[in-house]
């Protein structure tokens, strides 16, 4: 379970009541909570909680506090009854790049030892609103194939109700990882699926520079296109559903995977 980096491709399509596909190459991180402090010392590029080149600032996951990532996941376990003797966490997510991110879904999971116990799905809207789905189970870590479902409970697009769900598919082999999450509609149709898949890299300062090549700008990067893919599925006239403000991040038990 050692810390790296991803370099994938992600896919949104959309196919009611237009078809709109967006596609676009993301390195993120594939990071080891206990090896958080060695890394900020080991790469002059890399920082945990403070600001450098990249950064991993645990205040942007969890409780989003000056609480740790682990201690929000331990308390999330507990409150499930998702028993462990060793655990081991890690996380997904985008890092912050000079400063800034906007990492619309970070995946945490959760092992005993080498079985694999939970997974969260931290879902962010535009508007930094937050909300996890929680899963539970008990696989190999090294080399699963998973689905599970859930009903939607957290607003993401204004293009899309509130009345849908979702369908999850996380596949992990030892060196490449596939997500897939497609949303249906409450008539049963799939509205859209978003799909990311890549292969895993050695953390170390080389491919943190190929990192940077491959996006510069990552955080404003996904935030310009949300808005740009927005106006063109305005343009192509997509409906507009309000939020409602969210004063709390939220969590939710979702069951079995």
């Amino acid at each position: 379970m050692i810390s790296q980096i991803l370099l994938s491709n992600i896919i949104h399509k959309r196919f009611i009541p237009f078809k709109h596909t967006l596609k676009y190459e993301v390195p993120s991180l594939f990071i080891n909570l206990d090896n958080l402090d060695q890394l900020s010392k080991n790469y002059k590029l890399f920082s945990l909680n403070s600001f450098n080149l990249f950064s991993i600032y645990e205040k942007d996951h969890g409780y989003r506090d000056k609480r740790s990532i682990k201690t929000f996941v331990k308390d999330s376990l507990s409150k499930f009854n998702i028993k462990y003797k060793h655990l081991n966490i890690m996380i997904l997510c985008f890092p912050r790049i000079l400063g800034y991110v906007f990492d619309p879904l970070s995946i945490i999971y959760c092992y005993d030892d080498k079985k694999l116990i939970s997974i969260f799905y931290e879902v962010k809207n535009t508007t930094n609103e937050q909300h996890t789905y929680i899963f539970k189970g008990n696989v190999n870590f090294e080399d699963f194939k998973l689905s599970h479902e859930c009903a939607k409970q957290f607003y993401v697009s204004p293009f899309i109700e509130m009345e849908a769900n979702y369908k999850f598919f996380n596949r992990m082999q030892k060196d490449k990882i596939n997500i897939n999450i497609d949303l249906y509609d409450k008539n049963n149709k799939k509205v859209l699926t978003a799909t990311q898949h890549g292969k895993f890299i050695d953390f170390n300062s080389k491919n943190m520079f190929k990192f940077l090549y491959y996006n510069p700008l990552l955080g404003f990067k996904v935030m310009a296109g949300i808005l740009y893919e927005a106006l063109k599925i305005i343009y192509k006239g997509g409906k507009y559903y309000a939020r409602k403000k969210k004063p709390n991040d939220t969590v939710s038990f979702e069951g079995n995977f």
